[in-house]
């Protein structure tokens, strides 16, 4: 009986132009590595002409994406070409993003929201952020097995998105559920799962316009929703762009954030040496933060679309191409990040990382998902708590979101 190839083994011995880094293979059996590896050095721009969301450009090493980002009127983030996925998201799955635009409607949109993500809100929301922090914390058991995605990563992020929009308490997981559900590009294009998925989108929605309406009529707020319908940019949205963009805020807020306190819990039980370090020297948080963002990348790729003839380290890219940059492979890049595969919380350059992308589109949100993680961290060395992973990670299958779906631990004091 012949041996089945793992995903990993199977990449290495296929031709290079059949390579297809879309495969959800390589990232439920976290064997994306090598192939990545293999692409920077074979073929760091790559045309993919067969793969289940039609031929792409792939852009893998960090100084190309950084200039594909760098031009963003000839590489579109519009829904109109699709979107900022390699899946082509078209009719109902076409959602008008503000992340999904181009400028100037791009900057007129998220002028709306960034001010939630300000400086100052940072510095209001930290008390609130340690309190949440240390309560759930206290709650875990020590020597009893639990998973960690469910417990503390979904419910910390979940609770976060809940105070951002001034979500009832009560239903946060919902918030969960739809960020699961919207997030997830195999799903939207599996005839099995799409509709449940349109469902869950409606759902969302419906939810989302009786909380528009009411925050309509009350004065304005400092929560997302009220600061997207009292402003002139965001204030008429249609209902395709209401979902939109809540998708877009929940996937960003809860799956980007709550992948990276996942990671950082298996990473640390790769190299306990840098949890040491934590330990020894609290003061080495800080810069530990996104290098473990780095080390995760929770979200593995964006898409552009090519709007006139160009070229990208000499391969010539046709008007209408699909361009994916692939952020796992840019953070695992060693011509910039040596080493790459270890975490490693004394990198200078850490912050050179790509997984909040770079350029207009850079995450509005970054600063609040660095803060979460920071606060968690300094909230466990208190406890003197450390994490020990205790089982197979579960991993979620597809190449847009990066990270677990289960991560069985157990705590003990150090």
């Amino acid at each position: 009986m012949a041996t089945q190839l793992r995903p990993q083994d199977e990449a290495k011995l296929t031709p290079l132009p059949d390579v297809d880094v879309t495969n959800p293979a390589l990232y439920v059996e976290d064997s994306w590595r090598p192939v990545f590896a293999r692409m920077r050095h074979e073929a760091p721009v790559h045309y993919c002409a067969n793969s289940p969301f039609g031929p792409y450009w792939s852009i893998h090493s960090h100084a190309d994406i950084q200039a594909v980002e760098a031009r963003p009127d000839i590489f579109s983030s519009s829904h109109v070409y699709g979107g900022i996925t390699v899946a082509d998201l078209m009719g109902d799955f076409n959602l008008p993003q503000f992340i999904a635009m181009d400028r100037p409607r791009h900057g007129e949109q998220r002028r709306v929201v960034a001010p939630a993500f300000g400086p100052g809100e940072m510095q209001k929301m930290s008390a609130s952020i340690r309190q949440r922090t240390a309560e759930l914390l206290d709650t875990l058991p020590f020597d009893t097995e639990f998973d960690w995605v469910d417990t503390v990563s979904i419910e910390l992020t979940t609770q976060m998105l809940a105070i951002l929009f001034d979500f009832p308490c009560e239903d946060r997981r919902k918030l969960t559920l739809w960020s699961d559900w919207g997030g997830d590009i195999e799903a939207a294009l599996n005839p099995e799962t799409a509709p449940i998925r349109h469902q869950h989108m409606l759902d969302m929605t419906a939810y989302f316009d009786r909380l528009w309406n009411e925050r309509k009529a009350l004065p304005p707020s400092a929560d997302l929703v009220s600061m997207m319908v009292h402003s002139e940019a965001m204030g008429d949205l249609s209902h395709q762009e209401r979902m939109a963009n809540l998708i877009l805020l929940i996937v960003g807020g809860n799956d980007t954030t709550r992948n990276s306190m996942s990671g950082m819990v298996h990473a640390f039980q790769k190299f306990p040496g840098e949890w040491a370090k934590l330990i020894a020297d609290p003061g080495k948080i800080a810069a530990a933060v996104p290098e473990i963002i780095r080390w995760q990348t929770p979200l593995a790729h964006m898409r552009r679309t090519c709007v006139e003839d160009t070229e990208v380290a000499g391969h010539t890219i046709r008007k209408g191409d699909k361009v994916v940059m692939w952020y796992i492979s840019a953070n695992r890049d060693e011509s910039v990040f040596p080493d790459a595969e270890r975490l490693d919380i004394d990198r200078a350059n850490a912050r050179r990382h790509l997984a909040f992308g770079f350029g207009v589109h850079r995450c509005v949100g970054a600063r609040l998902a660095e803060l979460q993680i920071q606060i968690l961290i300094e909230e466990m060395l208190k406890r003197r708590m450390t994490v020990e992973v205790v089982g197979e990670p579960e991993y979620v299958a597809q190449s847009f979101v990066h990270g677990y779906r289960k991560l069985p631990v157990k705590l003990s004091k150090h």
